[in-house]
This record gives structure tokens, sequence and C-alpha cells, in this order.
């Protein structure tokens, strides 16, 4: 009866779709290792595959009566259902965009494609992340692997420059979300899940609202980061221009979908107590990522760059 009961509670069935993403990346980097370099005539088919059966699982979890699964560190609600679903159809896309641009490259296919996906996984479970742990384990998958693909054309001195630029920005920013995180659970007694979090925090006393805020702050900067909202914008114009083109459409879609889904559920459900600040912060971003990249894309020489401005304004809208 307890192991039916601890089945119930872990509801495995909820990651499907990631299970799915884990399998093909294995499927992957075992055919390449097998095979060799000539894995590149399949393995992105068996990507493509793999992605569209999770899109195809994802569809099956519409409505999903028990969306919760591993003690409740994992919601498949519809509003994980749809951001997972955005960040598993990009990843394919990007796949079909990437064979022909890495292979005139003369990089290995195989390996790309296996960090997309790795980067892809870490996005979708970012997207239904309901825990502290799993979401900072989550979003640092998704930001190792998007430093990777940044460089991955080592030959490219521009591609590497990009790296290192997204590497040392991005490691400022999750250190500062981590410590975001960390007050937050230290303010709510201890407590990681974040419904437990809004619980605790709604209970307690007005004492707490100023170490409340300044758990807000950080966490913002940090999440404004990732989705590459002004003041937090410079990596991405650098980054983008220097990127391969298919892993700034992957950065575009996929990873600023993942940023936007942590945002919905961690402010709404970690920071219930100061809900009109996060509005009015979450209001000035938006006014000045629309101002900023309209206005500075008009200026840009390089095609990139403008793109780079444009998707800053749009993360505005």
């Amino acid at each position: 009866m307890d192991f039916a009961n601890l089945a119930a509670q872990l509801n495995v069935g909820t990651i499907l779709p990631e299970g799915i993403v884990i399998i093909t990346i294995m499927a992957v980097l075992i055919g390449d290792l097998i095979v060799g370099r000539s894995s590149s005539r399949w393995t992105p088919y068996v990507a493509i595959a793999g992605l569209l059966g999770a899109i195809g699982a994802l569809y099956f979890q519409w409505h999903n009566a028990i969306p919760e699964s591993f003690l409740g560190s994992f919601i498949g609600d519809d509003l994980s259902v749809i951001f997972r679903g955005i960040i598993a159809l990009g990843a394919a896309i990007t796949v079909l965009m990437s064979v022909r641009y890495v292979e005139q490259a003369g990089t290995a296919l195989a390996e790309f494609l296996a960090i997309l996906l790795t980067a892809t996984l870490g996005g979708m479970f970012l997207s239904g992340a309901n825990e502290l742990v799993m979401i900072f384990v989550s979003l640092e998958t998704l930001s190792i692997s998007s430093y990777l693909l940044t460089g991955y054309m080592k030959r490219d001195p521009r591609s590497n420059e990009a790296a290192l630029k997204y590497l040392l920005i991005g490691a400022a920013s999750s250190a500062i979300f981590l410590y975001g995180i960390s007050l937050l659970y230290g303010l709510s007694g201890g407590e990681t899940q974040l419904s437990r979090i809004m619980t605790h925090l709604s209970m307690s006393s007005g004492e707490q609202s100023i170490g409340v805020v300044i758990a807000l702050v950080f966490v913002i900067a940090g999440i404004a980061f990732k989705i590459a909202a002004v003041p937090f914008h410079q990596w991405t114009p650098d980054v983008y221009e220097g990127s391969p083109t298919p892993v700034v459409a992957f950065l575009s879609v996929g990873s600023k979908a993942a940023g936007f889904a942590l945002a919905i559920r961690l402010l709404v459900n970690g920071f219930p107590m100061v809900s009109e600040e996060w509005h009015f912060v979450m209001t000035a971003l938006a006014v000045l990522s629309m101002v900023l990249g309209n206005v500075v894309a008009l200026a840009q020489g390089s095609m990139k760059r403008m793109l780079a401005y444009s998707s800053i304004a749009q993360a505005g809208f």
C-alpha cells in the first residue's frame, strides 16, 4: 500500500515528454559513438522525431486531472504544457536550420544536437518546476547548455568572444538569482515548494516584508537577464552577433519562453505579499525594453544586432 501511495504521489507520467527527450539524447550520443561521423545522415531525424514525440505526449496532458508529480516539485498544468510545447517546437525547428550550417562549419553534428536537446530538456523542466532546488538545477542545465551552443564554432573568434561574455554575465546573474531564492527559503521557514512558501508568507506578519522585497529584487534581476529585459540586456547584441545562427534562433524562442514560464510561476506563487511591487517593476521593465529595443534597433548596421534589439523589444511586449 505504501508503494502504491508513493507511486501515486510521484506520478511519473507527468514528465513523459521529458523522458522522451532524454531517450532521444541517449540515442543520438550512442549512435554517434558506434557509427561515427556518418551518423549525421540520420541523427537529425531522430532528434526531430523525439521532439515531435514529446509534443505529442504534451498534447495528451492538456487538462491533466493530476498535474503534480514528484511530491509536488513538478507541475504539469496547462501553463507548463504550453511553454514546454513552445520550447520543444522551437528546438525541432532549430534542428532543421542547423544541419547544413553545422556540416558546412566542419564540426560534429551529433554533439551539437545532444547539447541542443539538453538545453531543451532544461527549459522544459524549468517551465514546470514548482520547487526552488529544481528551479535552479533546471535553470543551470539550460544556461550551461546555452553557453556551449554559443561557443560551438570554436574556429570563429566571434563565437568564442560571445560564449565568454555570455558565461561571465550568466554566472553573475545565476549567483544573484540563487541569492534571491536562498533569502526566500529562509523567510519561508525552510520551505522549498512554491505553494508552501506562498502559504507561509501569506500567514506571516508584515515584519518580513522588507526581506521579501530584497529577495524579490534579486530574483527579478536573475529572471530579467534570462529574458533579456532592459537594463539586463547588455549581453544580447554581442551574443546574438557572435553565435551560430541556429543557436540565436533557439535562444530567442526556447530560452526566453523558459524564462517567462519561470517568471510567471515564481512571482505569482513565491511573492504573494508584494504583488503590487513586482507588478510595478515588471511594468517598468516592459516599458524600458520596448522603448530602448525599438529605438536602438534603428541605428544598427548589423542584421544580427538589429534582430537582437528587436528581440529585446519583443520581450517588452
